[in-house]
C-alpha cells in the first residue's frame, strides 16, 4: 500500500480494540493510529497513548472526577496527543478528514451512533460491533452506499463469508451462508441442567477469549441469533439463506455454497488479529500477525446441527432477520439488559430467551424506525426487562 492510512481504534481497551492495537503496531508501513478511545478503563488507555503516541484520545465517561483528572494529565512521553471527554469527541474525530479507517470495537449500543457516523462520512468501517447492524442494518449499509463507505466485517464468522465470497461465485449463484457457532461452554451440558448453570460457569468459554458480555451471549448462542441478523445487512440475504452449524474446534469459521453444491470455507486458528488485519488491508493481504495452521498436526473437523431446544435465542435471530423494523433494536437492548441481570445473579442463563422473547412479542412495531425511534426502543426494552424482573 503507498499511502499510509490513518486508523481510529474506537474501545481500544477491549479485547477486540487490543488485538487491533497489537496488528497495527506490525503494520506501520502502512498505516497509524491517530485516534483510539475507551469507556472507562482509564490506566490501559494511559497505556496505549504511550505505545502509539496517536494524535487524539478519547474517554466517553464524562460524569467522573477520574475522566476529569485524566483529561488534565499531559504524559511527558505522549505531550502531543490530544485529550477529550465524552462520545461527541468521538463522532468529530472519526467524521474528520484526519480519519480513514475507523475500527468499531466499542461494545454494545454504544458504538451505534459512531459506527452510524463513519458510514456517512465514507470510512472505510472495520465493523466488530455487531449490535450497530443489528440495531440499525438498513440505516448503516443505505449510509454506507450513498457516502462511498466501505463496511468491512471483522467478526470473525462474518469475516469469513466476505473472504470466501471474495474468491469465487458471482451473488446470483449464491445458496446460503453457513455460520460456525462453537457452542459455548455449555454444550455438553445435559439440557435440564442449564438452568443451573453459574456466572463462572457461562464465562468458561472453551476457545476463545472474550469480554464477559459475549462469553454469555456465546452460552445461550444468542452472539449467533445477532451475527444472523447481521450478515442478512452485511451481505443482502434473507433469512432462509442463513444457516448455523456447531464446530467445536473454531478452525472453520464460516462457509459459503453456493447452487452447484461447491462450498467455499475460510480456516484459520482462532484469533481475532487475522480478521482484524484483513479488514485493514482489503482487497490485499499482508504478512501474518496471527498463528498459521501446523499441518503437521493431526486434526479432525466436525460439525453437528444446533440443538432449538437448547438455544432458543437462535431462533428469535431467525425471526427478527425476517421481520427486520424496529425488532433488532428491541432485541439487542433486552438481550444487553439481561446479560447484565444475570452476571449480577439475578436471573438464572435460562431466564435470557424467555424475557427476550416477552420483550419482542410486546414491543409496538415500527417498519421503517429512523435513528431516533430506535435509540427510543432501546431504552423502552431496557425498561421492560426491569418491568418483568419486578413482576416475577
Amino acid at each position: 500500500m503507498s499511502q499510509i492510512r490513518n486508523v481510529a481504534v474506537l474501545g481500544s481497551t477491549g479485547s477486540i480494540g487490543r488485538a487491533a492495537i497489537d496488528v497495527l503496531g506490525r503494520m506501520q508501513h502502512s498505516h497509524r493510529v491517530t485516534a483510539i478511545s475507551c469507556h472507562s478503563q482509564l490506566q490501559l488507555l494511559e497505556q496505549q497513548i504511550a505505545e502509539v503516541t496517536p494524535t487524539h484520545a478519547i474517554v466517553t465517561q464524562s460524569a467522573n472526577a477520574e475522566s476529569q483528572r485524566w483529561l488534565s494529565n499531559t504524559n511527558e512521553r505522549s505531550p502531543a496527543t490530544k485529550r477529550y471527554v465524552g462520545s461527541d469527541a468521538i463522532n468529530a474525530i472519526v467524521t474528520g478528514d484526519e480519519v480513514d479507517t475507523v475500527i468499531g470495537a466499542i461494545v454494545g449500543i454504544a458504538g451505534l451512533e459512531s459506527a452510524y457516523e463513519a458510514a456517512k462520512a465514507g470510512k472505510r468501517l472495520a465493523l466488530a460491533n455487531k449490535e450497530s447492524l443489528v440495531v440499525a442494518g438498513a440505516l448503516i449499509m443505505q449510509s454506507a452506499q450513498e457516502s462511498g463507505a466501505e463496511v468491512i466485517p471483522v467478526d470473525s464468522e462474518h469475516s469469513a463469508i466476505f473472504q470466501c465470497l471474495q474468491s469465487c461465485g458471482r451473488k446470483s449463484e449464491l445458496k446460503r451462508i453457513i455460520l460456525t457457532a462453537s457452542g459455548g461452554p455449555l454444550r455438553d451440558w445435559p439440557i435440564d441442567k442449564l438452568e443451573q448453570a453459574t456466572v463462572e460457569d457461562a464465562l468458561a468459554h472453551p476457545t476463545w477469549q472474550m469480554g464477559r458480555k459475549i462469553t454469555v451471549d456465546s452460552a445461550t448462542m444468542m452472539n449467533k441469533a445477532l451475527e444472523v441478523i447481521e450478515a442478512k445487512w452485511l451481505f443482502g440475504l434473507e433469512s432462509e439463506q442463513i444457516h448455523v452449524v456447531i464446530h467445536s474446534q473454531s478452525i472453520i469459521h464460516s462457509m459459503v455454497e453456493y447452487c452447484d453444491a461447491s462450498v467455499i470455507a475460510q480456516l484459520s486458528p482462532p484469533d481475532m488479529r487475522l480478521p482484524i488485519q484483513y479488514a485493514l488491508t482489503y482487497p490485499q493481504r499482508d504478512q501474518a500477525s496471527s498463528p498459521a495452521m501446523d499441518w503437521s498436526v493431526p486434526m479432525r473437523l466436525d460439525w453437528k446441527p444446533v440443538d432449538p431446544e437448547r438455544y432458543p435465542c437462535l431462533q428469535l435471530g431467525y425471526e427478527v432477520a425476517a421481520k427486520g423494523g424496529s425488532c433488532g433494536a428491541v432485541l439487542n437492548a433486552a438481550n444487553e439488559a439481561c446479560v447484565e441481570l444475570f452476571l449480577d445473579r439475578k436471573i438464572k442463563l435460562t431466564d435470557i430467551a424467555k424475557i427476550c422473547r416477552s420483550v419482542l412479542n410486546h414491543h409496538h412495531f415500527s417498519p421503517s424506525p429512523s435513528l431516533t425511534e430506535l435509540l427510543q426502543l432501546d431504552r423502552w426494552s431496557r425498561n421492560e426487562v426491569q418491568n418483568w424482573i419486578t413482576g416475577l
